[in-house]
């Protein structure tokens, strides 16, 4: 993905409003050895980009002119009503510079859950992993198949498939996701144990 982008001459709050006026989203770029610099992107090709769900968190390549950059958009600020964007942060990176990012998880294959089948719900924990990689390898997602999974089974960090030179920032044990039962379902279970047990004792 190419993001053109222009280096915008007022900086502030008063600058980033001329930029929104002239039908641009303002931005910062940033990182690396050299200074921060105040940039724009035309509004209509940076809802483009951002729609395609392949800015947010990826390599994207910056084009000024005709010089490019590998950078990364580290935030995006959208308006609390419209939902359009106002603001964006890039971060100058290397192409094989090892860089820390968050990625979001996924969960497949709910209906091949026993736990689920019963009732159970799949309580998220985390909707993010962070990783540490190469900034051209970062995953899209991290994926897991919840086949098979009984309620009370937990999904761990260890149990999501990395590809070769990523790994995650966070404890291996961490518990990511949960298959809970439900409350009445918890009484139930305790109600038979109690049935078992007075009936052992008879």
């Amino acid at each position: 993905m190419v993001l053109n982008v222009e280096v915008r001459e007022r900086t502030g709050t008063g600058g980033a409003r001329d930029a929104r006026r002239e039908g641009k989203v303002p931005g910062v770029l940033y990182g690396g050895t050299q200074a921060p610099v105040a940039i724009a992107v035309r509004a209509n090709e940076f809802r483009k980009a951002l729609y395609t769900g392949k800015l947010l968190g990826h390599l994207v390549t910056l084009k000024h002119g005709s010089e490019t950059q590998p950078v990364i958009a580290k935030a995006i600020q959208v308006h609390p009503v419209t939902d359009e964007p106002i603001h964006f942060d890039l971060y100058r990176v290397d192409a094989h510079q090892q860089i820390k990012i968050s990625v979001p998880v996924h969960f497949t294959n709910h209906e091949a859950s026993p736990g689920i089948k019963r009732g159970g719900t799949l309580n998220i924990v985390a909707h993010e992993i962070e990783l540490l990689c190469p900034a051209d390898q970062i995953p899209e997602e991290l994926s897991y198949d919840l086949e098979g999974l009984d309620i009370g089974d937990a999904i761990r960090v260890s149990a999501f498939a990395l590809p070769a030179g990523v790994v995650a920032t966070a404890d291996q044990e961490f518990v990511v996701a949960i298959i809970a039962g439900s409350s009445a379902q918890a009484s139930e279970e305790a109600g038979e144990g109690e049935e078992g047990s007075e009936a052992a004792g008879s």
